[in-house]
């Protein structure tokens, strides 16, 4: 995405108006700090030299950030330093120990997306041993080597016995339930996006926050920043957006979804003559309908269609607000990776190549982004129609979760290989006739015998029980895909 200098001072103005908001809802912020768990990604080069990077790592790495003035608002517990760490291990573990060391002082906690926040009480599930030594000595463990984050972190760790039993005494108990609120006592709500395919991670929040207001704050992506939310102390599944006209110039495309469901196939991101023409402006959305967004920024994007589709909620004055409906395209997210359904058919007929030599096909197929597990991972059902008697061994299958990695995107990759934010894929074969079944328990739902399609992805419950049931099976990815820091497949066509 092309963005500007700045682009840089437009963005921290929508920041700049998140606590003056949040503060009419929650008193008191100004008297405390927030631990937000914030990283930076690796960047790359375009053959015309021209930096990519996430548009957040663009933002951490600028002044506007680094160079921040004190604000009580914006005073967070994790110093720059620990923030813009590159090695991932060694940041969170510093921005860990530096939350656990100012405990008292915690009034607000989060991360950017509620799989990042998940994953950082995960790492502590995992390490406070470790964390807890540092607090009782006073010394930062060895293997945290990066100068500047020892010289940061040693600024606030001091030996503190008593507050190192408190750590240990917690974390020791069989249930985890509540930590959020046992560990960091003063908290007031937990900041994380949980709108879109991130509400899948709602309960596991609840669960280790004892229930706390899971605030939805803003809306943005890597095209621009779009609003934010006027009522942030709301339900998950009430939250609305109020877009800001400066921001870019918005359009609307009307969306007629069928029973819900947006046509997954992807489409170009320029509009047709006939789509231009049915247009809306800011101005002209109306309440109840849904639209597609499209965006026209001061980078450069000329009404382009960012994907997601938003539905007019109410109205602030006359300013519409929009809840946000679902990604267009996408089909399977964990993290901040997106596939979308072409994606991963275009994987899965590359993986399935290794089944030719047993006489072996895939008759049918579908996926399940799993979140009961952390990290979360990415799961296919398969059923094969098998015409050879060589039984297929397991390092075939697990041959075939690795060409599907292999074969998805670079953030996807990514996630897996430095992140550590998605756990290996895997296949689960089930046993035949299991899909007739899933059309069986469609069509006894109300589904059309006539337009039923296989579903490439599953969320229902229900369905999903289905598939685990008749699964007998299951494959894991042997290894890591690859993945290179700071390298990207350019398009040289």
């Amino acid at each position: 995405m092309p963005t500007i200098v700045e682009e840089l001072g437009r963005r921290s103005l929508l920041y700049s108006l998140l606590m003056p908001v949040m503060s009419q809802f929650v008193p008191g912020l100004e008297k405390g700090k927030g631990m937000y768990f914030l990283f930076i990604k690796s960047e790359a080069k375009t053959p015309g030299g021209l930096v990519a990077r996430p548009v957040l790592t663009s933002y951490y790495k600028s002044t506007h950030f680094k160079d921040r003035p004190y604000d009580p608002y914006t005073n967070y517990t994790s110093p720059n330093e620990t923030i813009l760490c590159p090695d991932s291990y060694q940041s969170m573990y510093s921005q860990m120990l530096c939350g656990l060391c100012q405990h008292n002082e915690v009034l607000r906690v989060g991360a950017v997306f509620a799989s990042g926040f998940i994953r950082a009480i995960r790492f502590l599930e995992k390490y406070w041993k470790f964390l807890a030594n540092d607090i009782r000595t006073g010394m930062i463990d060895p293997q945290i080597t990066d100068p500047s984050i020892r010289e940061a972190v040693m600024k606030i760790l001091k030996p503190d016995a008593k507050l190192a039993d408190f750590i240990e005494a917690e974390c020791s108990k069989e249930s985890w339930q509540g930590i959020i609120t046992r560990l960091w006592p003063n908290t007031k709500y937990v900041d994380v996006i949980v709108t879109g395919t991130m509400s899948q991670y709602i309960p596991t929040l609840d669960y280790y926050s004892n229930g706390l207001p899971l605030v939805c704050t803003m809306y943005a992506s890597s095209e621009c920043y779009f609003g934010v939310n006027l009522n942030p102390i709301c339900k998950p599944s009430e939250v609305s957006y109020t877009l800001i006209p400066t921001m870019a110039y918005f359009e609307f495309l009307p969306v007629n979804r069928n029973n819900g469901v947006v046509n997954s196939v992807s489409r170009p991101k320029s509009l047709k003559e006939k789509e231009q023409q049915e247009l809306v402006d800011l101005v002209d959305v109306k309440l109840d309908q849904e639209y597609e967004l499209v965006v026209t920024t001061y980078a450069g994007l000329y009404r382009y269609r960012v994907g997601d589709v938003l539905r007019v909620v109410g109205f602030k004055n006359k300013a519409p607000q929009f809840s946000f409906i679902c990604r267009k395209n996408v089909v399977l997210s964990i993290d901040s990776d997106k596939t979308d359904e072409v994606e991963l058919q275009s994987a899965v007929k590359n993986a399935v190549n290794h089944l030719i030599p047993f006489d072996a096909t895939l008759a049918e197929y579908t996926s399940y982004a799993d979140t009961t597990t952390i990290p979360g991972h990415y799961v296919l059902f398969w059923e094969l129609s098998l015409d050879g008697s060589t039984p297929i061994p397991p390092s075939v299958f697990e041959d075939c979760c690795l060409t599907v990695e292999e074969s998805l995107n670079s953030v996807y990759r990514q996630g897996r290989v430095s992140d550590k934010s998605i756990g290996p894929l895997e296949i689960k074969v089930v046993e035949p006739g299991t899909f007739d079944k899933l059309m069986d328990y469609a069509i006894s739902l109300g589904a059309s015998i006539n337009q039923y399609k296989t579903p490439r992805c599953v969320k229902f419950a229900p369905i999903v029980e289905l598939l685990n049931s008749r699964a007998v099976s299951c494959y894991f990815s042997p290894k890591c895909p690859k993945w290179v820091p700071g390298h990207k497949q350019w398009n040289k066509n």
